[in-house]
């Protein structure tokens, strides 16, 4: 018995051994097939920080260009950096302001879609996605591609008890990181889809201290500057381990690889190795794919979509030709200037002492010694600096705008002098953003499915009650009690002020024209004041918008009625606002399903209401 039970543990570990090795290895693959797509990314990264003398060689390394005379100059005129971060600062006005949409018009699911789109609302604050969407923002735009990371957390949200060993427990709550691609290993390079791929490797260099919290395994670790191009500084949570002296040896690299289900794992896969150990094997752990399947918690985001490429481009690739050229341009500029300011002598061959005379030049009220008979030096005419220099340094930084699809208007107003309608400037500030429609769509679509990612890893994991405060439409606390099972609807989009992109003036310009217009007005010609406070929230003026609104407050009372309705007779208040109560009551009638009991019983309601209504009209 005892060796069957030897035999069964050496079985056991053999094939721990072997599936670490088999993952390792995978990893290695995926690491030398994709050598070319890092040699592009940190090639760009020089060119983006303003090292641009380099390129990439047959071993797809990054090597420094000599310079063809040691005297040649080798500035840099940078014009790939304030594009991109203009290219940026266009792409941040995309704000994570995500909502829920109800799956049928019945106030059990608009009630269901509102705590939906509560719960998201404050997800998105507590991970400060406007934050993750900048960090993403600036690694797609760098690299062409950036990914969002969207996990349960065991040790996040609020503490909630005590382990019998004295450790805090936590009901944990979603955590979202953005990821540079060089920690994403594809199956395939030629597959363009995320969710197609067979496989996928998150690596990333992890400190040991973390490693051993998470997976009960000490590791040795490495200097963290072997895993070069790690986005996250801490992976994990900062601990006091985390501040004694020699954290920079310790490290390992933890390779995450996560496997789509399949015949033989209609769950997935999840296998996790370090140090060529196996730290985890098993199912993939969360259920956020449609209709409670299992995929992958990652996101792609690209800049310049790829045909048949996993890996997106990035408008840096196209520019860095125009970059050495502009550099080429500018240098050899210079060096005609120089030329010309500072003067090439002509000297007869031992007519003078041409050490002096290369130390000190043709300085003002010098003395020049030459050779009896000889010819004394001269300057050399060199002319002026021709006119190609110019108008070949014009065509290069237009063609920087034209390549990255920015012409701002602020940088090129002499080319539209001749507008001067609003109309028309309107439609040429149109015409300059619609080349970053392209990466607009995408960042939206990330911010979607990011936005489902958090509504089912709730409605997996928030198994207890929990509460939530949000600030209602009057600026009053509102408190939900929900559990993840309440979650009934995942239907995510993006808000309308969202899917504008518009800057703070353009926002007052659009509601500006629709007051003048008359289409905000109510049916008595006059601005109600819900919509006066939610346009002034709109424009930015939120701090002029704390007067309650009474018609929301007799809504959300009538809304309130509603439900009890369902149970019990509800009474009728000398202070209601029958029309409003009226109207709500009849709409809750139309959309919902009621039985006779509580369809008989909402409409003696209304009658009494009506009455009510009645009397008010005739006294």
């Amino acid at each position: 018995m005892d060796n069957k039970s030897t035999g069964l543990n050496e079985s056991r570990e053999e094939r721990r051994k072997s599936l670490a090795e088999d993952v390792t290895q995978d990893f290695l693959r995926r690491q030398r097939e994709r050598k070319s797509c890092e040699a592009a990314w940190r090639l760009n990264m020089n060119f983006l920080n303003g090292k641009q003398y380099c390129g990439i060689n047959s071993a797809c390394e990054i090597e420094d260009e000599q310079p063809s005379f040691y005297w040649q100059p080798k500035r840099v005129f940078n014009h790939i950096a304030p594009t991109i971060d203009l290219r940026c600062a266009k792409l941040s006005r995309v704000r994570p302001a995500l909502c829920v949409y109800a799956a049928t018009g019945e106030e059990a699911d608009l009630n269901a879609a509102r705590l939906a789109s509560a719960v998201l609302s404050a997800a998105c604050e507590k991970v400060n996605m406007t934050e993750k969407v900048s960090d993403a923002i600036m690694w797609s735009e760098t690299c062409g591609t950036s990914f969002y990371k969207v996990i349960w957390d065991n040790y996040g949200g609020n503490e909630v008890g005590l382990t019998d060993a004295g450790e805090k427990l936590y009901e944990g709550d979603v955590k979202v990181t953005a990821i540079s691609p060089f920690e994403i290993y594809p199956y395939s390079l030629d597959e363009e889809s995320l969710e197609a791929q067979p496989s996928l490797i998150h690596a990333r260099a992890v400190p040991v201290t973390d490693i051993y919290a998470a997976y009960g395994v000490r590791l040795a670790g490495r200097d963290k500057g072997e895993f070069a191009y790690s986005t996250q500084k801490k992976p994990y949570k900062e601990g006091a381990e985390d501040k004694k002296e020699g954290l920079e040896a310790n490290y390992e690299l933890v390779i995450e690889r996560y496997e789509r289900p399949s015949a033989d794992f209609p769950d997935g896969r999840f296998t996790v190795v370090a140090g060529g150990q196996l730290l985890y094997d098993g199912i993939l752990p969360y259920k956020n794919g449609d209709g409670g399947g299992r995929i992958y918690p990652f996101i792609k985001q690209t800049s310049v979509r790829t045909a048949g490429k996993f890996f997106g481009s990035s408008v840096i690739e196209r520019m860095i030709p125009v970059q050495r050229a502009y550099n080429a341009v500018r240098n050899r500029k210079h060096e005609f200037l120089n030329r010309i300011s500072v003067g090439s002598i002509a000297v007869e061959d031992g007519s003078v002492d041409t050490d002096e005379l290369i130390e000190d030049g043709l300085r003002p009220g010098k003395v020049i010694v030459y050779r009896q008979g000889g010819k004394p030096p001269e300057m050399l005419s060199l002319g002026s600096v021709p006119e190609a220099f110019g108008s070949e340094e014009e065509l290069l930084q237009d063609e920087f705008s034209r390549i990255s699809g920015t012409g701002d208007l602020t940088q090129s107003g002499d080319k539209f002098s001749s507008v001067t309608s609003a109309t028309g400037l309107q439609l040429l500030i149109e015409e300059d953003e619609s080349r970053l429609t392209v990466c607009y769509e995408s960042i939206k679509s990330a911010l979607k499915l990011a936005g489902k990612h958090i509504l089912r890893l709730y409605r997996q994991f928030a198994t207890d009650a929990r509460l939530l405060k949000t600030a209602g439409e009057n600026g009053a606390l509102k408190l939900y009690c929900f559990k993840g099972s309440d979650i009934s609807s995942d239907d995510v989009v993006l808000e309308s002020d969202s899917e504008l992109n518009l800057t703070p003036a353009e926002r007052r310009a659009v509601v500006y024209d629709l007051i003048e217009k008359g289409l905000l007005d109510g049916d008595d010609g006059k601005m109600s004041r819900t919509v006066k406070n939610r346009v002034l929230k709109f424009i930015g003026y939120e701090k002029f918008a704390g007067e309650r609104d009474l018609s929301d407050m007799h809504s959300a009372r009538a809304g309130d009625e509603n439900i009890a309705m369902r149970q019990a007779e509800a009474n009728v208040k000398e202070y209601d606002d029958h029309a409003i109560h009226i109207r709500e009551h009849t709409a809750f009638l139309l959309s919902d399903s009621l039985d006779e009991v509580q369809e008989a019983r909402i409409c003696s309601h209304i009658k009494i209401h009506r009455q009510k209504l009645k009397e008010e009209q005739d006294g």
